[in-house]
C-alpha cells in the first residue's frame, strides 16, 4: 500500500511555528480513509452496508516537529484485534529526509446500523478477508 502524502498547511501550525499536536490525529484519520480506499473498501462501502467503525481510542507519540511547507508521509498498518475490534498503526515521516515525526494508533470496533457490536467476518466476509490479507505487524 502506498503511504498517504500530505503537505503541511500554514493554518496547522502554532505560535512556535510547528504543526500543532492535534493535527496529527487528523493526519491519522485522513491516512486511514485513504488506506481503506486503496484496499478497495472506501468508507462509503461500510456505510452502505449499515456498518460503522467508531474510534475507541487514539494515541500519538511525537518524535520531532513538522513545519509549514513540508510534505509528510503517513504509513498505515491494519492490525486485527479479535472478531469485533481492530487497530490501525501510523508512522509519520518527512518525505524528503525520511525523519520520523510521529507514530501512533487508533483502535476501532465495528457496529451495525442499530449501533450494536458486530463481527466484521460475519457482516462483510469479503472485506474481512481483504483487510486480514493485508494486515501487517505493528510499525
Amino acid at each position: 500500500m502506498e503511504a498517504y502524502r500530505r503537505k503541511v498547511h500554514y493554518y496547522e501550525t502554532d505560535k512556535m511555528g510547528v504543526v500543532h499536536h492535534s493535527n496529527y490525529i487528523r493526519y491519522f484519520e485522513e491516512a486511514r480513509l485513504d488506506w481503506l480506499e486503496q484496499a478497495g473498501c472506501p468508507y462509503e462501502r461500510l456505510e452502505a452496508k449499515g456498518l460503522q467503525s467508531p474510534v475507541l481510542a487514539v494515541s500519538c507519540t511525537y518524535k520531532k516537529p513538522a513545519y509549514y511547507g513540508e510534505t509528510l508521509l503517513v504509513r498505515v498498518r491494519f492490525v486485527p484485534r479479535g472478531r469485533v475490534r481492530c487497530e490501525f498503526r501510523y508512522e509519520v515521516t518527512e518525505a524528503e529526509t525520511g525523519e520520523l515525526r510521529a507514530e501512533g494508533g487508533s483502535e476501532h470496533c465495528f457496529l451495525n446500523a442499530d449501533g450494536r457490536p458486530v463481527s466484521l467476518e460475519k457482516a462483510d466476509p469479503d472485506l474481512y478477508r481483504t483487510l486480514t490479507g493485508i494486515a501487517g505487524p505493528d510499525l
